[in-house]
């Protein structure tokens, strides 16, 4: 029998969604929802725990509790400051041990995940589960980038992934060659509304995507749904570039229909490893 799915939920319906999935092929799942993070809705109607990010003893007690093997990080988690962990002593000495001041989210995750595998879980990535959401190859919706975008978008991807390589963010603005905003620790919810007031005059735009060179592809893909084309077009942006294969699109049906709607294009693209 496959052993039971465990998900650490952070924002946004990807955890609900991958419950779902998980319960349709037949397998148990367990749910660990973050106080401040976590949509109540996403945990309704499956077992859960509420837990704060610093309980991480009690947390993984209760996993094997509930015999978890595999566990699956789900949805994007805003990183708590040291005040608000209120660390109990197994999240101290993990702490200690890794020295989170000088990760990178990816660098941190990466600890995270060596150390629940050393707990005896399985890592797996959502994508494993959840395969429909990868990027595909080519446009997500009708319309495409014209050659000025297309010089924008190579541009992005020089940009972005020379910060990933540096663990700071996954993505980045191009507008007529210039770099208008770089994605750190806000977001690119944030990084979109910050740039709207930073375009230059003429047409174009493009947020470009990508995971980190270094990135472990189970943590942390890059991921966009409607809500990225809606703050895109906000912010005048001519369309969204990411990376094919190495991102996740969240319904990807509709994000196709608010780009079409909204004159933008979403295109995935081939990005050299």
């Amino acid at each position: 029998m496959a052993p039971k799915v465990g998900i650490l939920a952070g924002g946004g319906d990807l955890p609900a969604r991958l419950a779902a999935a998980v319960r349709g092929t037949g397998r148990e799942v367990f749910i660990v929802a973050f106080e401040g993070q976590t949509d109540p809705a996403a945990v309704a109607g499956f077992p859960h725990l509420w837990s704060r990010f610093g309980a991480a003893g009690s947390i993984i007690a209760r996993l094997k509790a509930e015999g978890v093997g595999d566990l699956v990080f789900a949805g994007p988690v805003r990183r708590p400051s040291f005040s608000e962990l209120f660390p109990d002593w197994y999240t101290t000495k993990f702490l200690a041990k890794v020295g989170t001041r000088a990760l990178g989210d990816d660098g941190l995750l990466r600890s995270v995940a060596r150390e629940l595998e050393g707990e005896g879980f399985r890592v797996v990535g959502l994508h494993e589960i959840l395969g429909e959401l990868l990027t595909p190859a080519g446009p997500v919706g009708r319309l495409a980038p014209d050659e000025a975008a297309s010089r924008d978008i190579a541009r992005g991807v020089e940009v972005a992934r020379g910060l990933g390589a540096l663990d700071v963010g996954q993505g980045c603005v191009v507008q007529q060659g210039i770099v208008l905003a770089v994605e750190a620790i806000e977001g690119t919810d944030a990084m979109l509304e910050r740039c709207a007031g930073l375009r230059r005059a003429g047409g174009g735009g493009v947020l470009v995507k990508v995971k980190k060179p270094q990135q472990d592809r189970r943590l942390d893909l890059p991921t966009m749904g409607t809500t990225t084309v809606e703050k895109a077009a906000s912010a005048g942006l001519a369309g969204i570039a990411v990376q094919a294969g190495g991102s996740l699109i969240v319904d990807r049906a509709a994000v196709g229909a608010a780009a079409d709607r909204l004159g933008l294009f979403v295109v995935g693209i081939e990005v050299q490893e």
